[in-house]
């Protein structure tokens, strides 16, 4: 799946969990200064951003398949080499680098396999490839408010629990099956507060990934019934807190 949405709305709709989990994720992986590192399906550049901070811009390297997010990561990190690329087909040498990450990516994969072989393909032997996915079938997502509240509506609905590396276990088996080397799998989890909860429903409407695009397929009238429904799953006034979980693996390439 591409990404055909302006960065600004990636960011609003998944930037908000997405940054702090690339700090865990980088930690899970044992990121460390000295090494040379690839984003890969880096969208606006929120893991990105955490590589270039360990690592230095000149040691990092970036690929997406969304032309405005190429863009906007070009944008945002001066010197940043980037190309516009899916997984499946990445422009870059064989074992250019230490280490290879795809943050929220595998699910959306054409070719999960075939992908996460091609980030072992241009990782160093030895070195670290990784990615993490949400655990959309475990209800554990940031996104399950809003596919539980549709489920409640509509059970006929296709939700993104089917999706590659949604389940335990599934990471794990892809990594294996692309090549890897001594696969280890776990969770990282974030936890992000929401002033309120038209800060938390707003960003659904922007039209971003699955659940931004069934909620913008509804009527007017079926948007405000789902509004609703999401409602009274969360405090009435103020603040509220929602954990999210990641299925994440790493193996050697």
């Amino acid at each position: 799946m591409t990404f055909n949405v302006a960065a600004d709305a990636y960011g609003r709709f998944m930037g908000r969990y997405s940054e702090p989990l690339s700090t865990v994720f980088a930690d899970w992986v044992g990121v460390r200064a000295g090494q040379s590192a690839l984003d890969v399906g880096c969208g606006p550049g929120a893991l990105t951003q955490t590589l270039v901070d360990r690592l230095g811009v000149a040691n990092v390297s970036a690929a997406d398949p969304s032309p405005p997010f190429v863009e906007a990561v070009s944008a945002r990190f001066p010197g940043l080499v980037v190309h516009r690329a899916p997984a499946e087909q990445l422009p870059f040498d064989d074992g250019a680098f230490d280490v290879t990450l795809a943050q929220l990516v595998v699910h959306f994969m054409q070719d999960p396999v075939t992908g996460v072989a091609e980030m072992a393909r241009v990782t160093r032997p030895g070195g670290v490839v990784a990615a993490c996915t949400w655990d959309l079938a475990g209800d554990r997502s940031p996104l399950n408010p809003l596919w539980s509240a549709a489920r409640r509506l509509d059970p006929r609905i296709t939700d993104e629990s089917h999706l590659a590396g949604a389940r335990e276990g599934q990471l794990a088996a892809i990594a294996r099956d692309a090549g890897l080397r001594d696969v280890e799998s776990g969770e990282i989890a974030v936890t992000v507060i929401h002033p309120n909860f038209d800060e938390w429903w707003e960003p659904f409407t922007l039209g971003v990934g699955p659940a931004g695009e069934y909620v913008k397929s509804l009527d007017d009238d079926g948007r405000e019934a789902l509004r609703e429904e999401a409602r009274r799953g969360f405090p009435a006034e103020g603040p509220f807190e929602i954990t999210a979980v990641a299925w994440a693996v790493r193996g050697l390439a």
